[in-house]
């Protein structure tokens, strides 16, 4: 059984409400309560937040592969998810999956979880420090990183390309590999002089070192982070654009860490008159940048249906009510305890000239006259 070693996240003290999108309601949400015979595992379900737009998609794989789970979100706000578990655990639920705020801080969650015989899930961010993590179910994120950058480069004309990094948020283990897969593919290219990095003195000068530690992929993400939230990658790309000189615009290349940034992030760049091309990358596959794809607006994004890790989670769920061992785990990640057993979804790439035959064929979203709208 092959074995992908993580980066680490320790030591890092992160506002809560900066993980993956900001903190918005304190109160958790619940939808459809109450087990049906479908289900014979009663199921905890808790997702970080409905301000970005993938979670709520999610919601709606969840309920159709699991009616009767319990869904709770923790609106980007570590002490809710807290709570979360715990209602969880007093309503007798015997699986919780989780999507972390907080990779590191969920660990007292998950152990609190297991001490009440709980099976605890990691959703497509793992839970780490821990050996109470039972299964994880997750897409290859450094192949996430590697798409997005391999990309830009494919588009790379000549020498001197300008080139702007943002990141997704520092107490997120999941950043730490996008931009490990992204930094594999983008190094050599920067190191040659293909492209220029216009917006982080730490990047620049690491440029010619092409394995990054943990604590120097730290110090890069810390200066790009988008912490998941748009208006915060709204405030740091009109940052960035008001300190760059007219010379260092024109055509770009933007390294957009999710889709919801990316929007926010290239439509401050299309604000600049300064700026007269722009290429950019995202993931996520949210209908808005399916949209932006459509209509010229973002280059790329990297699809990973959810759909795909709900129904991981199912044969799990329906593995661990039946006692035996899920078929779909075919991998572990080291969480910095244990190997956990995991599955990897696959992934596809989006782009202007497969987007329509990928909408259509989605099963999420239709195409009418050039407009994305989601299947009702």
């Amino acid at each position: 059984m092959k074995k992908f070693k993580l980066w680490l996240i320790t030591g890092l003290v992160i506002c809560s409400t900066a993980s993956f999108v900001g903190c918005g309601n304190t109160a958790s949400t619940s939808t459809a309560s109450k087990d049906t015979s479908s289900t014979k595992a009663s199921v905890g379900i808790i997702l970080p937040t409905k301000a970005e737009s993938r979670w709520p998609m999610a919601e709606k794989q969840f309920k159709e592969a699991i009616p009767g789970a319990t869904i709770l979100y923790s609106n980007g706000d570590t002490a809710t998810e807290k709570t979360n578990v715990e209602s969880l655990i007093s309503k007798g639920v015997k699986v919780i999956v989780i999507c972390p705020q907080d990779g590191t801080a969920a660990a007292a969650e998950v152990d609190e979880a297991n001490a009440k015989g709980i099976k605890v899930i990691s959703y497509d961010r793992l839970i780490m420090n821990t050996s109470n993590v039972n299964y994880y179910v997750t897409f290859d994120s450094v192949a996430v990183g590697a798409a997005q950058a391999q990309y830009l480069v494919d588009q790379a004309k000549g020498k001197g390309n300008h080139l702007y990094l943002y990141a997704g948020a520092v107490s997120d283990n999941n950043a730490f590999l996008f931009f490990q897969g992204t930094w594999s593919i983008l190094q050599p290219k920067i190191a040659d002089g293909t492209f220029v990095i216009e917006n982080s003195s730490v990047a620049d000068s690491l440029k010619s070192t092409a394995t990054l530690s943990h604590d120097q992929l730290a110090q890069i993400i810390g200066q790009i982070t988008t912490n998941w939230d748009p208006a915060t990658a709204k405030t740091l790309a009109q940052a960035n654009l008001a300190k760059a000189t007219a010379d260092q615009k024109g055509t770009t290349y933007i390294l957009g860490p999710n889709d919801d940034t990316s929007r926010a992030i290239t439509d401050s760049f299309r604000a600049d008159k300064a700026v007269t091309e722009i290429y950019s990358t995202g993931q996520d596959f949210t209908q808005a940048s399916a949209q932006y794809i459509i209509d010229g607006k973002q280059s790329m994004t990297v699809y990973k249906p959810d759909k795909n890790l709900v129904s991981d989670v199912k044969t799990i769920v329906d593995a661990i009510q039946g006692d035996t061992k899920p078929a779909d785990v075919v991998t572990t990640y080291n969480n910095g305890s244990v190997d956990v057993p995991s599955t990897k979804a696959p992934l596809t790439i989006v782009k202007k000239d497969n987007a329509e035959d990928i909408i259509k064929s989605s099963g999420i979203y239709t195409l009418t006259n050039g407009t994305v709208n989601p299947v009702k």
